[in-house]
């Protein structure tokens, strides 16, 4: 009987190209500003289901992750309308790179 050696050749690191190429600036700010707010909802379900389960639970790291969302999202506006009244478009390169935990 043959023993053989099983490789463990699963991947742990993926890169996805979620977003690429040259926009307008009313539809780059859509885009960003569409990303960034479904990343508000998602840790605002997070806060929500957190209390539900206990009304004293400590929410601060969710809350203060939102705020930065909230000040990204207003930066990104601030960008976007400086390039809009140059008349220029924007190139967006979002990837989403994925790894395995330890």
């Amino acid at each position: 009987m043959e023993i053989s050696e099983v490789v463990n050749t699963k991947k742990t690191k993926e890169k996805i190209q979620l977003v690429k190429g040259e926009f307008t600036p009313s539809e780059a700010s859509d885009i960003i500003i569409s990303l960034i707010d479904e990343k508000i909802n998602f840790h605002k379900i997070q806060r929500l289901q957190l209390w539900e389960g206990n009304h004293k639970s400590d929410t601060d790291q969710l809350d203060g992750r939102i705020k930065e969302l909230r000040e990204e999202k207003r930066i990104a506006r601030e960008f976007i309308a400086d390039t809009k009244s140059l008349g220029r478009n924007l190139k967006i390169n979002g990837i989403l790179e994925i790894t395995v935990a330890d």
